[in-house]
């Protein structure tokens, strides 16, 4: 009977999405696999404590180009509207990304006079050129998703990652420090501007317009907000540890994560990203929809909490065997953050859901909530050493996710059949 349960969930368009974009993944996962285990040999607590900075800069700006905002406001659009829609974005994505380029390069240096690090200048200016790229693509992925052609988006992730992953190992064992993980961001950025403008055939309006910015703006502002306050929950204790236990601490904590939390924040990110476009195409048919989504939470429950579960317990097997003895003390925070990855992916979906039916705002109060409950933890638990931060990390979102849910469920239940009739 479980056997038979499990085929008929995973069958269809949708879990061929899942299925092209975790294959990608995967592929990711094996040639990152040799990258880490290069850098953990060769860098030092403090390199990855100087990487934990540059990356978490990095990743506070991304959020602001509205990458994902634009991107699910065009795959979310009525048809009729949709040129519109990726016209306006287009340009905005123009002014966005310009902007952030200048700005992450001029907080470069009170970002190195914070760590009183001068090598940290160079290396976010140089990553900030990424923003420079993304208006030449973020059109056609949208597109490409919204048509469910994601076996097209896992294409090009694979490729960038792979290239990402084999430049990494090059450049390390060239001895280039640090920047054998920023190079190889930067000069992939082109794969995929390539890769879109073959598989899609939009292309950008001759004529600057951007009529009904205010529509994509809204949509995307709320998304902002979610996202700002996603990125201030992964980087927030990067910050705290670094601030009140060292640079050390930090590359032990930072370690952890990327060889912990990320390979299964990756896989979901997939699940995801395929899931959203599969509940937007029905998000008027409440009966199709309510199915859809109740499919997602059976996916989660049975393929991916399992699967998490089985890192979290080999983790202190194969840390030391492929990463090195060094890496020991990183095992117990390594399991914490593993862990975690579980009542989040349940939180995950229903932002998704929220996000599908435009109630983007919903999705911001209760991450605004969430924030401020995630950084009093942090800040509580850091005092005790950088293992019970990882531990607060998991009990406050095994605590406090739960406690949105019977909300969740009356003002969905309300709002799903509302959007039927």
């Amino acid at each position: 009977m479980i056997i038979n349960k499990l085929k008929r969930i995973l069958s269809g368009q949708f879990i061929r999405n899942i299925g092209w974009l975790t294959g990608a993944e995967l592929l990711n996962r094996i040639f990152r696999l040799g990258s880490t285990v290069v850098l953990a040999r060769m860098f030092s607590p403090g390199d990855y404590g100087i990487l934990a900075i540059i990356f978490t800069v990095f990743d506070f700006a991304n959020v602001f180009t509205l990458k994902g905002g634009i991107g699910a406001k065009i795959i979310q659009a009525d048809e009729k509207d949709v040129e519109i829609i990726c016209n306006t974005s287009y340009w905005l994505n123009w002014i966005l990304c310009g902007l952030l380029f200048i700005i992450q390069c001029l907080a470069a240096f009170p970002v190195s006079i914070f760590y009183h690090n001068n090598q940290l200048i160079l290396p976010i200016c140089v990553i900030a050129t990424t923003y420079l790229t993304i208006p030449l693509f973020i059109v056609q992925s949208a597109m490409i998703q919204r048509e469910n052609r994601l076996s097209i988006t896992a294409l090009s992730n694979a490729v960038q990652s792979t290239l990402v992953n084999i430049l990494t190992v090059s450049f390390a064992l060239l001895g280039l420090g640090i920047w054998a993980v920023v190079l190889p961001i930067v000069l992939t950025s082109p794969v995929p501007i390539i890769i879109s403008y073959l598989k899609h055939s939009w292309r950008p309006p001759q004529n600057f317009n951007i009529e009904r910015w205010q529509e994509v703006i809204k949509f995307g502002k709320n998304m902002l907000g979610v996202e700002i306050l996603s990125r201030v929950r992964g980087n927030i204790d990067y910050l705290i540890v670094g601030h009140f236990l060292g640079i050390e601490a930090l590359g032990l904590y930072y370690f952890a994560f990327n060889a912990g939390f990320s390979i299964s924040l990756n896989i979901l990110t997939s699940f995801f990203s395929a899931l959203f476009p599969h509940l937007c195409a029905v998000r008027h048919n409440y009966k199709e929809f309510k199915h859809r989504y109740m499919q997602s939470l059976k996916i989660i429950t049975l393929v991916f909490a399992p699967i998490i579960i089985l890192q979290a317990v080999l983790a202190q097997f194969y840390v030391p065997v492929i990463f090195g003895p060094k890496w020991i003390p990183a095992i117990p925070i390594l399991l914490m953050t593993c862990l975690s990855v579980i009542p989040n992916a349940y939180w995950w979906s229903f932002s998704v859901l929220l996000n599908s039916l435009d109630k983007t705002h919903i999705t911001f109060y209760l991450d605004m909530i969430f924030t401020v409950l995630f950084t009093f933890s942090i800040l509580v638990a850091v005092k005790s050493g950088v293992f019970w931060v990882a531990v607060a990390v998991l009990i406050c979102r095994i605590v406090a996710l739960p406690m949105f849910i019977p909300f969740l469920k009356k003002y969905l239940n309300k709002n799903l059949i509302s959007i039927s009739t």
